[in-house]
């Protein structure tokens, strides 16, 4: 399987036998790289939709495929992965080893894994916040930067409080198959008049309900090192003003995206 080993660099990482483990795939040949970073507590297969929308394929690249086949070549090709605490990438165990810092630093080693010099980079929910650091780290490895539903951390991550989002949060905490992890999933990433209408014979609810038991099925409950772990990385996110400066003067185009009734505000 795909792994990119994650160097212990720092004092957030001691406690880690061997370094970090990453798990990615690669989609699509050609010259145009763009790196996909998912949000709390979603698996690389997430980006599903997307990945057939740019590179018309779900089928991974062959493991054997050099990272640089078709390097000078048109088209795109497509990298995406879980991030530290969920699917098949490492789980440290301490919440300390969780910040959208570390975890962009997982993201450029991956790239250099890769041989990317550059690439297009884009984030949703929580990869955004990752994104964000990556950019203010490592602005010249970014061609340009998408913010899907972004946050600026902290309290700024957390939806209105009512008795709906109260109520998906605890369903959410005590779900402990992937039948009842998906049912929340649902209800938390879309609305319910989209879950409601028909796709022929049956709503959209019904057909991503399958869709999601299957994915959670194949890549594992998240468990509470990697949930808790996350949440630590979003609670403490923040980007300084030297930070936004350092990515506005390298001229990165960024592209922000959000929903009207997204979790993150």
């Amino acid at each position: 399987m795909p792994f990119c080993i994650v160097s212990k660099s720092s004092k957030e990482e001691e406690g880690t036998q061997g370094g970090v483990r990453i798990f990615y795939q690669r989609y699509g040949h050609g010259s145009t790289k763009v790196l996909l970073i998912i949000g709390f507590a979603g698996t690389y297969d997430s980006w599903t939709p997307q990945i057939k929308g740019l590179v018309g394929t779900t089928e991974p690249n062959d493991e054997e495929t050099p990272a640089d086949f078709g390097k000078e070549g048109e088209g795109i090709e497509i990298c995406c992965f879980d991030n530290r605490g969920i699917g098949r990438s490492s789980i440290p165990t301490k919440s300390s080893q969780y910040t959208t810092v570390i975890m962009a630093k997982d993201a450029l080693a991956l790239m250099d894994h890769l041989g990317w010099e550059k690439a297009h980079i884009c984030g949703h929910s929580m990869g955004s916040m990752i994104a964000s650091k990556l950019a203010a780290i490592a602005p010249n490895r970014v061609l340009s930067l998408a913010l899907l539903n972004t946050s600026g951390g902290g309290f700024e991550c957390c939806p209105k409080l009512n008795h709906q989002t109260l109520s998906l949060a605890y369903r959410f905490l005590r779900a402990k198959t992937p039948e009842q992890r998906a049912i929340v999933d649902l209800e938390t990433h879309y609305t319910k008049e989209f879950l409601d209408e028909k796709v022929g014979s049956r709503s959209r609810r019904e057909i991503l309900y399958q869709e999601y038991v299957k994915g959670i099925s194949s890549s594992g409950m998240q468990s509470n090192h990697g949930y808790e772990g996350q949440i630590n990385a979003c609670w403490t996110h923040k980007l300084t003003r030297d930070e936004l400066d350092r990515i506005r003067s390298a001229g990165i185009l960024v592209s922000i995206i959000h929903g009207r009734s997204a979790w993150m505000t």
